[in-house]
């Protein structure tokens, strides 16, 4: 089974920064370049974001914006601590999300999730901790999920790209310098420049007084 295409998509300051030192991220984009986000969700198949984006930002994770379908919401959420009064739980949202844990999320946690709609997959752990990305994106692959869009956060993006699993991205950057704060990518094990990931014909396209680069990684020596 082929896993799905995916795609990372965040938004960023000119300093790399996903968010201000105290948290707020909302909005980092402007409303041209998040209309494209949206777009981008529509056309994909699931969306993924952590546990930590859920707790932090309760988002929606719908095509809102636009028109288009919504896609499958994916929840990276190892213990299930997602709140059961979460966006994508409540008023009958839970129905389109699947929430990825291991076994150390408790029978209980499981079965009332069960009982709102929500489709949960039991995978293995990481070495790392946290729940496996190649096992869940064979598993979504399994369920006829061709294309994810990666929203966040920082640890499942960073485990992604230094598994390998990433194809493509579509960052924003914001004309805005913060100085401190969280970025979207942590440490990838790459000690020089020369092994610095690379991407096959790259985009800068501007959205309002956002520029958006999309490009497909390129990873040697795999």
């Amino acid at each position: 089974m082929m896993r799905p295409r995916v795609t990372l998509c965040f938004a960023q300051t000119l300093d790399g920064r996903v968010a201000a030192i105290d948290g707020s991220s909302q909005w980092i984009s402007g409303s041209e370049s998040l209309r494209f986000c949206h777009s981008l969700r529509a056309n994909s198949d699931a969306i993924m974001v952590g546990i930590g984006t859920v707790l932090r930002d309760n988002p929606r994770l719908t095509t809102r914006l636009v028109e288009g379908p919504d896609p499958l919401r994916v929840i990276v959420d190892t213990h299930l601590r997602t709140p059961l009064n979460a966006a994508v739980i409540r008023d009958g949202a839970a129905r389109g999300t699947v929430l990825a844990c291991t076994t150390a999320a408790t029978a209980d946690r499981r079965a009332a999730f069960q009982a709102c709609g929500a489709t949960i997959l039991t995978l293995p752990e990481a070495a790392g901790g946290g729940v496996d990305l190649a096992a869940l994106l064979t598993a979504l692959g399994e369920r006829g999920i061709a294309t994810v869009m990666v929203e966040g956060g920082s640890r499942i993006i960073t485990s992604l790209l230094r598994a390998k699993l990433v194809d493509a991205v579509a960052i924003t950057i914001a004309p805005l310098i913060l100085g401190s704060g969280p970025t979207a990518i942590g440490d990838l094990g790459i000690p020089t420049l020369s092994q610095a990931l690379k991407f096959a014909n790259p985009t800068w396209t501007p959205y309002g007084v956002d520029v958006v680069l999309e490009g497909k990684l390129v990873y040697e020596n795999v």
